[in-house]
Parts: C-alpha cells; sequence; structure tokens
C-alpha cells in the first residue's frame, strides 16, 4: 500500500460548482471572408509609414555610424601627422647640425683641405640677378697654380 503525502490528499469537501465542458464542432468551411477596402487602405497605408519611418531611423543611423567612423579616422589621421611633425622636426635640427659651416670647416681641415685663396671663388648669383632667371653665360676663369 502506498502512502500518500499530506499535500496529495484529495479534499472532501465541495469548494463550489464543478466546471463541466462540452465539446461542440465547428464546420467553418462555408464562410466566405469578405473583404473591406476600407481596412485594406488603412493597412497600406499603416505599412507605407513604417516603411517611411523605418528608412528614415535607417538614415539617421547610417549618418551616426558614419560621423562615429570618421571621428575615428580623423583621430587616426591627426595622430598621423603628430608623428610625421616630430619626425619633420628631427631631421630639421638633424640638417641644421650638418650645415653647421664650424662642423664643416673642422672636418674639411682634418682631411687636409684649406681655404681658398681670394679669385678662386666664383660667385653664380649677383644680388642683381636675384629676380630674374640666371641665363648661361661664360666668364673667363684664371688658372690657379697648385701649391
Amino acid at each position: 500500500m502506498q502512502r500518500v503525502s499530506p499535500s496529495h490528499q484529495r479534499k472532501s469537501c465541495w469548494l463550489g460548482t464543478p466546471e463541466i465542458y462540452f465539446r461542440k464542432s465547428i464546420d467553418n468551411s462555408r464562410l466566405v471572408k469578405v473583404e473591406d477596402p476600407r481596412r485594406a487602405r488603412e493597412m497600406r497605408q499603416f505599412v507605407i509609414v513604417l516603411g517611411v519611418l523605418f528608412f528614415l531611423v535607417m538614415g539617421y543611423g547610417w549618418q551616426h555610424f558614419r560621423a562615429i567612423e570618421y571621428g575615428y579616422k580623423i583621430e587616426s589621421l591627426r595622430s598621423q601627422r603628430d608623428v610625421q611633425a616630430g619626425l619633420n622636426q628631427e631631421l630639421r635640427l638633424e640638417e641644421a647640425s650638418l650645415r653647421d659651416p664650424g662642423r664643416i670647416d673642422a672636418m674639411a681641415r682634418k682631411m687636409g683641405l684649406q681655404s681658398p685663396d681670394p679669385g678662386q671663388v666664383v660667385h653664380m648669383d649677383t644680388p642683381g640677378d636675384l629676380g630674374m632667371p640666371v641665363m648661361a653665360r661664360v666668364t673667363p676663369v684664371s688658372v690657379v697654380s697648385a701649391r
């Protein structure tokens, strides 16, 4: 014999009227749906309004995300520009140090070179020719004997 727990025991008292359900078969095969033109027009308008709203929201979202993407691109380009500006500054400083006349003179003296004598230097640009193109011309050069 099985013992039933107290929570599963049947209650002996009536708590209202019992509900009785009867099966009723319904035959809807002869029904014909009548189309309502007003309802169809309302549904078309509703679909059109939803479509327009959808495209407006998608357009706004597309613009918003493109703006975010362009912001990232701008920041990336700014950081590249800052790196390039720093490199440019370093190269300018290096160029200035390499063009230092004192450094060049010291290196030339170490190599055994000496300062030019007067008359050895031929200036290509004269102060009057600065604004005009330089034309080819023949200038006599005196031959200096080597020491």
